[in-house]
């Protein structure tokens, strides 16, 4: 009798604690994927936030899938790729992608990546010839080393 009393109530338990688990798993796995996006700093998602709301309906899309947008210059009309960062993070791309030069340009002060990655996005979008006089150039062989390890922690 005993037994099966036990027995009736571990199953019971069974049926409520599945559940429980299995939800609590889920929402586990969902803050860790936010602490990995924006690194439980207040400061970094507030600058993503604002890059995004700065961003076209196709550069967040594509911010959104692959942590990059494209931006088109206004003087020359070259397309840039700004990748998430703070620091040689635009490529110069030709038309099927490939990096073809590098250039590295910062505002002063200790900013997080949005915020950066969007005074970037404007300065190549309203003055591009003056952000890139006094940004750093990059060789191509390095961004085509770069590149292939943005592909490898892709997979």
């Amino acid at each position: 009798m005993l037994a099966q009393v036990l027995s009736a109530a571990g199953r019971s338990i069974r049926a409520v604690w599945h559940p429980l688990a299995y939800s609590a798993r889920k929402v586990n796995a969902l803050r860790e994927r936010y602490r990995a996006w924006v690194g439980m700093d207040v400061r970094e998602a507030r600058g993503i936030n604002l890059l995004r709301e700065w961003l076209s309906p196709e550069q967040r899309s594509q911010f959104d899938a692959e942590r990059y947008f494209d931006v088109i210059g206004c003087a020359t009309r070259k397309r840039y790729r700004i990748r998430y960062g703070t620091a040689t993070n635009i490529h110069e791309i030709d038309e099927a992608g490939c990096p073809l030069t590098g250039w590295c340009f910062v505002p002063d002060g200790y900013l997080v990546a949005g915020d950066v990655m969007l005074a970037q996005k404007i300065a190549l979008e309203t003055d591009e010839l003056a952000a890139l006089a006094v940004a750093n150039r990059l060789p191509a062989d390095l961004l085509r080393t770069q590149a292939m390890q943005f592909r490898w922690r892709a997979y």
